[in-house]
Parts: structure tokens; C-alpha cells; sequence
């Protein structure tokens, strides 16, 4: 039996670097998926180079990891990037000079490459694995949103937005019943700052100790989302959270549930019922 596999983005540094220890610990195979190597050969894993931006990298990626374990059970949605524009702080003043086209880096990487990663991941963890030991077919999935997910960062406008997204789209991806059907389950951790490279240099060393969210909280938050100690167990994809939030700050795992629905009479559950049986028909009227 081949044990279970997982696929880590931007595993070679950083929160990603921390996970993939964490899961090799615990006898997972891993898949690295990052544009730089790691620092270190780490057992159990392979380092594939890979711009989650590209569709095709991420294609070729994710047939490279089957290839190599013949299943996938748990993927981390983890690369991302921050602000490479500035809107108001570039102002000209000048009628004859308009702004240039904007570097748009963050959506591209943070939004589009994680949506690819969602769709190749439910492709992967459904196509049937018994010959490696995996008797039931689906997965779960974890995407690194953020603090900015949750709360606004005025410096960081672009990264804010997109880590919203992201909430918003794992909030309506798990409570999707096409998810649910191929059992695949999805979730997003939500990170407050967190000592790793991608922050800017010196930063950690002018902010209180207390507000420095050690890794070991991240690495908790997964563990809850994913139930990834439990993976032996036979039916680890039929069960476990999906569409959750989970903030880890400081020690503390914080949930976030979506914000209560107040007045409107469209958007009562009989409301939501008719509009997803009418965007099934059109969808299906598309495929015809």
C-alpha cells in the first residue's frame, strides 16, 4: 500500500516548508510545488517547479505527483504573493499622465492559481486509487488564505482582496453539493503575521513578541481543518469540516462563520434552492 500523498504550493520556504515537515512526520509522501527548491533533501518528497500562475505548470505538476504515488489525498493550497501595485500613492496630478498598466501579480497568483489548484485537485483525488490503498475516492483541501482574508490591511490592498476571495470562494465551494458528492472537502486557514521570508526584511524585529503568531499555530490550524492525523483511517474522506474559516493568531484557533443573511426575501433558503436549480438548467442547456 502506498501511503497517503498530499501536494504543498510554495512548499519549499516558509509556512509551506513548516507543513511539509509536519506531514513527512507523520509518514506522509509530499509533493513540493514551489518556483525554488528547498533548502534542504527532505525524505519522502519530490520538488517539482512549478508557477501556480501557469495552468499548464500546474497540469504538468499534478500528473507528475500521481504518476508518483498513484493517489492524492490531501492538497495545501499555499503559494501566494503580496501587493506589486499602489493606486493612490502614484497619483500623477498631470491630465497628459494617465497610469500605466497596473502589475495585477497578486490575482493572478493568489486567485486564478489557487482556483486551478482547486479543479486539478478534485480531478486527481477522484480518479479511482485502490491499487495504491486508497478505498475511497475524494480528498480534502486546505487554502492558506490569510488574516487579510478576514480583516482589512490598508497597505496591502491587492493581498487583501484576494485573500477575501478566497474565504468567499471556499465558503461556497464546501457548501456545494457537487463538492460534497465527490467527496472532496475544503477549507481555508487564516494565518495572522507569522515569521517567513515573505515578509518584508526587519519587520518582526519591530513588532512585540505578542504579536508574532508562531508556526505551531498554523500547523494546528491544518491539523482541524483536514483531520490530517486521522488519514489511515478508512473513511477519512467521507467525514471532516468543509467550507470552514480558521484563524490562527497568537495561540488561538479562531473560527469565522460566514455573516448571517438579514432581510431580503430572495435570499431565503427557498430563494437559494430556485437559484441553483436555475443555474443547474442553464449549465446544463450550456452542455448540450
Amino acid at each position: 500500500m502506498v501511503p497517503p500523498t498530499a501536494i504543498v504550493t510554495g512548499g519549499s520556504s516558509g509556512i509551506g516548508d513548516a507543513l511539509v515537515h509536519h506531514l513527512v512526520s507523520m509518514q506522509w509522501r509530499v509533493v513540493i510545488a514551489d518556483i525554488n527548491p528547498p533548502r534542504e533533501v527532505i525524505p519522502d518528497t519530490l520538488f517539482i517547479r512549478t508557477d501556480i500562475a501557469s495552468w499548464q505548470d500546474q497540469a504538468d505538476m499534478f500528473k507528475q505527483a500521481y504518476a508518483w504515488s498513484r493517489r492524492l489525498d490531501f492538497v495545501a493550497l499555499n503559494a501566494g504573493v503580496d501587493d506589486r501595485d499602489d493606486i493612490f500613492g502614484t497619483l500623477s496630478n498631470d491630465v497628459n499622465e494617465p497610469p500605466q498598466r497596473p502589475d495585477t501579480k497578486p490575482f493572478d497568483v493568489n486567485i486564478t492559481g489557487t482556483y486551478y489548484g482547486i479543479k486539478l485537485s478534485a480531478h486527481y483525488m477522484t480518479v479511482p486509487s485502490t491499487e495504491a490503498g486508497k478505498r475511497n475516492a475524494g480528498g480534502k483541501i486546505v487554502i492558506t488564505a490569510s488574516g487579510g482574508g478576514i480583516y482589512p490591511i490598508p497597505i496591502l490592498p491587492q493581498y487583501v482582496a484576494s485573500k477575501h476571495a478566497l474565504v468567499g470562494l471556499v465558503r461556497a465551494l464546501g457548501r456545494n453539493q457537487a463538492t460534497s458528492k465527490a467527496n472532496v472537502r475544503i477549507n481555508a486557514v487564516c494565518p495572522a503575521i507569522v515569521d517567513t521570508p515573505a515578509l518584508p526584511p526587519g519587520l518582526v524585529s519591530k513588532l512585540p513578541p505578542d504579536q508574532i503568531t508562531p508556526m505551531s499555530t498554523v500547523i494546528r490550524c491544518f491539523d482541524a481543518l483536514a483531520d490530517l492525523t486521522d488519514v489511515g483511517d478508512e473513511d477519512w474522506v467521507l467525514r471532516g469540516r468543509t467550507g470552514e474559516t480558521l484563524e490562527g493568531n497568537g495561540d488561538e484557533l479562531i473560527w469565522h462563520r460566514p455573516p448571517e443573511r438579514r432581510g431580503g426575501k430572495f435570499v431565503r433558503e427557498t430563494g437559494m434552492l430556485a437559484v441553483a436549480q436555475a443555474y443547474k438548467e442553464k449549465a446544463e442547456r450550456a452542455a448540450v
